[in-house]
């Protein structure tokens, strides 16, 4: 039987490493093989992203459907109600979006230096060695500590401290809890996303333009605001964008120090409540139009987070570009 004589690259790339003959019917056999396992593969990541995307039609479905009493009772009125009165079933979403929005872009606005900061260090001035390595597991070990554990860490130490600040301010009620020390326990919580996201990109910036940089007489400090940063900017942001989701998610350490207020908030002081840390507090309790009113919360956090992850993904091809 005549010999397939294969050229070297051909048999590297199926994994032989030197040349070989093979027979037609041999390699005819082997390259129907790989097309039926390439096709099989294809089909099974197509239908991964196809549940993925009706899973998330079918959760916002869910929560429709679950709101329909609430949306048929209030309407569009149901979001800026300033109200949420159980005894005459009058509930408004006004006071808990504004305790959400508040409490996550404070910690947001906080933590970005320090996340920022970690990522540079760890990326540029550490990226290997027995400080980072610690840092590294510091991180992580942020990051896998459960969020009630914050929470009581945070009313046996921040509540205290920011009840001092407020004596001293003479902010009232100088109780120590509210969206502002809800917003501190937050930013701790999710400096780790960012800071861990960062230090990866900072580490994929080619060593050939920091070189470069060096070679032209920059400083450490001018390669990094005028290099580093521009080239990992979408990165970082998108960082940001992933520590904002996590604080808007974000319900026990929350709900056991921003006081559970069902009020506007007056100030970055007061008590208050969040769309996440409401559900939480009154949904075992809840029953027909209270209840519908609570899964519209959910729904109402679902499409703000929505909305908040498309405007960062627009703005991440922006910078991308």
């Amino acid at each position: 039987m005549p010999e397939l004589i294969q050229t070297e690259e051909q048999a590297n790339y199926q994994g032989i490493g030197t040349i070989k003959s093979l027979s037609p019917a041999k390699s005819l056999k082997r390259s129907h093989r790989h097309i039926k396992v390439e096709s099989a593969f294809k089909v099974i990541l197509v239908g991964m992203g196809i549940f993925m995307l009706v899973l998330v039609f079918a959760i916002l479905l869910t929560l429709i459907l679950g709101s329909a009493q609430s949306l048929k009772t209030f309407g569009l009125g149901f979001l800026w109600g300033k109200n949420w009165d159980a005894v005459n079933d009058v509930y408004g979403a006004w006071p808990f979006m504004v305790g959400t929005l508040l409490t996550s872009f404070i910690a947001l606005i906080i933590s970005i230096p320090f996340s920022i900061a970690v990522a540079i260090f760890l990326g540029e001035y550490f990226p290997k060695g027995w400080v980072s390595e610690m840092l590294k597991n510091t991180i992580e070990l942020i990051a896998a500590v459960p969020s009630v554990i914050y929470g009581l860490w945070g009313f046996l130490v921040l509540v205290p401290l920011v009840s001092a600040i407020e004596v001293k301010l003479g902010i009232q009620p100088q109780q120590g809890w509210g969206i502002f020390t809800a917003s501190l326990i937050l930013a701790v919580m999710i400096i780790p996303y960012a800071a861990s996201l960062g230090r990866s990109v900072i580490g994929m910036v080619p060593s050939a333009l920091k070189e470069a940089a060096y070679a032209l007489g920059a400083t450490r400090w001018e390669v990094i605001r005028s290099v580093i940063i521009p080239y990992t900017k979408s990165g970082l942001f998108a960082g940001i964008l992933l520590s904002l989701g996590r604080a808007l998610g974000e319900t026990m350490a929350v709900t056991m120090l921003i006081g559970n207020s069902n009020d506007l908030p007056k100030n970055i002081f007061s008590t208050g409540n969040t769309m996440a840390s409401a559900i939480a507090l009154f949904f075992g309790e809840a029953n027909d139009l209270r209840r519908s009113s609570l899964i519209e919360l959910g729904l109402v956090l679902f499409l703000i987070t929505l909305v908040i992850n498309m405007l960062g993904k627009r703005v991440i091809k922006r910078f991308t570009n």
